[in-house]
């Protein structure tokens, strides 16, 4: 018989030989992943735990984002507290109203009647009520010797801060920085609004008989 002919045979006869029954491969663990689990799936779970920790963590910074200050080109934003009638905080950025100087927390003024007052006190309470918690801005100018923001602030409908605590009487025109708000403090004077009421001390001055 021809070589080729047995060839042919041959092969036929293993092609009809019965084959053993198919299997599952048993899984098995491979390395620290856990038993029964494969590759794919494992790597599948850990990115999904790994994005819902990333978002948690996202979740719980964005509190405290919303409140950070803003600055951009002279401009800060945030949330507001006010320290004094010339000083407010805003997401830790301690700003100083420019311009202008208002009475110590601490200090005392005297009414018409010649009787004592906390007008450092009282100034801060008209600050808090005068912004009653609206969206607020401040230019910045610099830093002054504390490393305090210097700046002008306004509120929505473009008001000046600073300018409204010297026109009600409640802080002078400080020339240390500028005299610009030298017209409101002639007006409140002649008002005799705030502390021209009565007779005070200039908050420069107290500061310098009451050393801290």
């Amino acid at each position: 018989m021809p070589p080729t002919v047995n060839r042919m045979r041959t092969l036929q006869s293993r092609l009809w030989q019965p084959q053993p029954p198919h299997r599952r491969p048993s899984l098995v663990r491979a390395g620290p992943g856990p038993i029964g689990i494969p590759p794919l799936v494992l790597a599948l779970v850990l990115a999904l735990a790994l994005t819902i920790h990333g978002f948690h963590r996202v979740n719980i910074r964005m509190p405290a984002e919303l409140h950070e200050v803003r600055e951009a080109n002279g401009q800060i934003a945030g949330k507001v507290r006010v320290i004094d009638g010339d000083t407010i905080d805003i997401a830790g950025s301690r700003i100083r109203l420019q311009g202008i100087d208002a009475p110590e927390t601490d200090q005392s003024c005297f009414d018409a009647a010649n009787r004592a007052w906390w007008c450092g006190r009282a100034a801060t309470r008209v600050l808090i009520d005068h912004l009653g918690g609206r969206p607020f801005k401040c230019e910045s100018s610099g830093l002054d010797r504390y490393r305090r923001v210097l700046a002008v602030c306004v509120l929505p409908d473009g008001s000046d801060v600073n300018a409204w605590m010297v026109q009600q009487g409640w802080a002078l025109a400080y020339y240390h920085y500028s005299d610009v708000y030298q017209p409101q403090e002639d007006e409140a004077h002649a008002a005799r609004r705030g502390i021209w009421a009565g007779t005070f001390m200039p908050p420069w001055e107290w500061r310098h008989r009451h050393p801290r």
